[in-house]
């Protein structure tokens, strides 16, 4: 936050576009980018929104238009970080041929992909119309599809934990973006042969790297 008030007092620029995170609607009963977003201090969780809430409060309080916001989704892409959900299921399959879920198949996400953000932000940043936009893709995926994408492409043997907790978000609203820009035309199922594929090349890459030495 400080390094945001800093930029907007500091900096001469054009345009300046924050990115922030759809997941400031995990209270929120709607997804549209005016929906008030209700958080909760005491919990920790809560933490990371309220960093994200206030990086924005500082973009809208100032009445410059050309000051906006992108709250992105789940992005996925080619190396997708091991850190992530997405990232952490295709490290565990390839090092074990199997990927035990910590949430339940019911459990699902907004993803959208990399190609689609490197195409809107910048078109975002210099021609939105609006101040705040949502970058997903509209439509959740859950984990029971990934489950089974991931045995279907690499025949690797998938399970749940039993008991395993629930996370279904809100589908994120994406009529603002559709209607200026286009719909992202991000498939999380259709993509993921593209995705394993690369990560299976960068596994490939690290465990060779003692070779080239």
């Amino acid at each position: 936050m400080g390094l945001v008030a800093r930029c907007l007092s500091e900096l001469r620029f054009q345009s300046f576009l924050l990115l922030s995170s759809t997941r400031v609607y995990c209270r929120a009963n709607a997804t549209h980018e005016d929906t008030a977003l209700p958080t909760v201090p005491a919990d920790p969780s809560d933490l990371y929104n309220l960093t994200k809430l206030a990086g924005e409060a500082l973009c809208l309080a100032n009445r410059r238009p050309d000051i906006r916001v992108a709250r992105l989704s789940n992005v996925y892409g080619a190396n997708v970080p091991a850190e992530t959900f997405l990232g952490q299921v295709l490290r565990e399959g390839h090092h074990n041929g199997e990927v035990v879920f910590r949430q339940s198949a019911a459990s699902a996400k907004d993803y959208v992909s990399l190609s689609a953000v490197v195409r809107l932000l910048p078109t975002i940043a210099a021609a939105g119309r609006q101040r705040i936009y949502n970058v997903a893709a509209g439509d959740n995926t859950s984990h029971a599809t990934i489950a089974d994408r991931l045995t279907e492409l690499a025949g690797w043997g998938t399970s749940f934990d039993t008991d395993a907790p629930t996370l279904r978000h809100l589908p994120i609203d994406t009529t603002r973006l559709d209607a200026e820009f286009g719909p992202t035309s991000s498939n999380l199922s259709a993509d993921l042969p593209a995705l394993l594929a690369t990560a299976q090349e960068h596994q490939c890459s690290q465990s060779m790297r003692h070779m080239a030495a």
